[in-house]
């Protein structure tokens, strides 16, 4: 194949592929090069509300295997705490036992129900397993994610267990604080 004196020349295969890369490449430096310096030069448009406090039971009452039912962060959301008796994850109190949970199911938004025996909260509407052992975990059932956990802290002066925010979200909601 000869080529027209008059055309300019084409690369060949190899070289049309260097250059495709290296302008590829340059192209990927100019545009990360546009990003903030630092993470602090970024602007913050979250809206984040504050949770409140809430206490919820003196833990010398609270008896083992024995939920306590209370509202949080709101009048609407149906909570238990309950005293496991053995250290858990997200366990607080003198002995890492004591874990709370939104008690809406996480499939329709079912109120489930604690069940002592199995140690779980069962949802009587889809049939749902949730396991208060292992963070609110899903163990059978319909529901897409785990138990929305209520992050609890502890005061040894007092003896108070308070809930102070809400791992995840509870059931039909688009943010937990309203």
């Amino acid at each position: 194949m000869t080529q027209d004196s008059n055309q300019p020349a084409q690369p060949a295969r190899r070289e049309f592929f260097k250059m495709g890369g290296a302008i590829t490449a340059g192209a990927g430096v100019a545009v990360v090069g546009l990003a903030p310096a630092t993470a602090e030069a970024a602007v913050d448009t979250s809206a984040t509300l504050p949770y409140k406090p809430k206490t919820i039971a003196r833990v010398k009452t609270m008896k083992v295997n024995q939920p306590v039912a209370f509202n949080y962060p709101d009048a609407a959301s149906p909570c238990q705490a309950v005293k496991m008796g053995t250290p858990v994850p997200g366990g607080v109190g003198p002995d890492n036992d004591i874990v709370a949970y939104s008690i809406l199911c996480t499939h329709q938004g079912c109120p489930t129900v604690y069940d002592s025996n199995d140690r779980c909260f069962k949802c009587p509407c889809h049939y749902s397993i949730f396991d208060a052992e292992k963070a609110g975990q899903m163990v059978c059932g319909q529901a897409p994610t785990k138990l929305p956990q209520i992050v609890l802290e502890y005061d040894a002066k007092t003896d108070m267990i308070a809930a102070v925010a809400v791992n995840g979200l509870i059931y039909g909601r688009q943010a937990n604080v309203l």
